[in-house]
């Protein structure tokens, strides 16, 4: 290789040192209400963030008992797009289905 290459040697050391930090996770919630379906509850968990029937439920019943459940954990920009699109469909099925985010 080095032959094509000169300057290309085997074993290179990289000139900087800076570790690559993983971005900080964000948890996305689907808060508890007294109006939405518990059926649209799974649906949004089945198409937005791509949950088993089973996993969906789950979520759906922490979300009933206790007031949240957790849906993920995801980068920064796909949490906040998962947020806006479940807003966007609660507001078009007339639902007042609150999704946030934070920090994890």
């Amino acid at each position: 290789m080095s032959q094509n290459y000169p300057e290309v040697e085997e074993g290179i050391k990289s000139d900087t040192d800076e570790e690559v930090k993983e971005p900080p996770m964000y948890k996305v919630l689907l808060l508890n209400d007294d109006y939405t379906t518990m059926e649209f509850v799974v649906e949004v968990l089945r198409y937005v963030f791509q949950k088993s029937l089973e996993e969906a439920t789950r979520i759906m019943l922490n979300v009933h008992r206790k007031g949240v459940g957790v849906c993920g954990l995801y980068p920064y920009e796909i949490a906040e797009t998962k947020v806006n699109t479940v807003d966007a469909l609660a507001r078009e099925r007339g639902f007042p289905l609150k999704c946030t985010m934070e920090r994890e």
